[in-house]
């Protein structure tokens, strides 16, 4: 006799939603329960949990803040901007005027090929696209339907007083549902910037202090040049890594643990077995 066909899992995974949680946190432990019986696999489970904390999270909560924005002063000719531009590879820029609380619009890289196929009357006041302004406190969920619905790539964040905060794009909100979001996120609220794990790793923030670092680990990385230790591991690699590549500075591996298409949040940091 054939065995009885095994539900599908969209019919597993009902079965469990049907439980009923009280509130967020009895969802997120069902969800886990169902995890742990296979109904679903952990790249799943990320994206779930994403997906509930997008809900909860305001702009300031993942806006590239305004000092590490990269932008195109009008003032200057293409030549003296398109060095960044390629540098960064970012496909838009917000575009000031005199200073960066300043924004008066947004340049499409792309529209910088008129200027290299030799377009005479080339002008990046007429390639602006409008800037969109945001407050700080503009919930995620909210700020991503409105990028689909306005199909805007790009926002600013401004403070209360109607200053530049920083800037949010579409690819920082979908990270945060199909980034790595578990262990990570959950150390990036943590107050300590370095915690060691049971098998003597560490994980360390990015914007851990060198000096901090040096006296936690007892080492003597140098601060001449960089602060942080996410810019000396910038530095090392020569370029923004990806997660899970390593690179050795002194007597330890660092490997990333999560970053995203503009910046460095967590590393990973152990003992290197062969010092460079």
């Amino acid at each position: 006799m054939d065995d009885p066909p095994k539900p599908a899992l969209l019919d597993r995974v009902s079965a469990w939603l049907l439980r009923k949680p009280g509130d967020r946190e009895q969802l997120i432990a069902l969800l886990h329960s169902a995890f742990e019986r296979n109904l679903f696999d952990s790249d799943a489970l990320s994206m779930i949990e994403g997906v509930i904390q997008v809900s909860e999270m305001q702009a300031r909560d993942i806006m590239v803040p305004r000092s590490q924005m990269s932008v195109i002063d009008i003032s200057e000719t293409p030549d003296k901007f398109i060095p960044l531009v390629i540098e960064t590879a970012h496909s838009r820029f917000p575009v000031t005027e005199n200073d960066k609380n300043n924004v008066i619009g947004i340049l499409l890289a792309k529209d910088l090929l008129r200027y290299f196929a030799g377009e005479e009357e080339f002008d990046v006041r007429d390639m602006l696209r409008p800037v969109v302004f945001i407050p700080e406190s503009k919930r995620l969920n909210v700020l991503l339907k409105d990028f689909r619905s306005n199909r805007n790539h790009i926002a600013v964040v401004v403070d209360e007083y109607g200053g530049v905060a920083g800037l949010v794009t579409i690819e920082d909100v979908l990270e945060q549902i199909v980034g790595d979001i578990e262990d990570e996120h959950d150390f990036d609220e943590a107050e300590d910037n370095i915690v060691q794990d049971p098998g003597g790793h560490y994980r360390v923030k990015a914007i851990t202090e060198i000096d901090d670092f040096n006296e936690r680990l007892g080492t003597g990385l140098s601060d001449v040049d960089y602060d942080t230790v996410g810019g000396l591991v910038l530095h090392k690699f020569g370029r923004l890594p990806k997660r899970g590549e390593s690179v050795s500075v002194g007597a330890f591996k660092f490997t990333v643990l999560r970053a995203d298409s503009r910046r460095l949040y967590t590393l990973l940091v152990e003992k290197d077995d062969v010092e460079q």
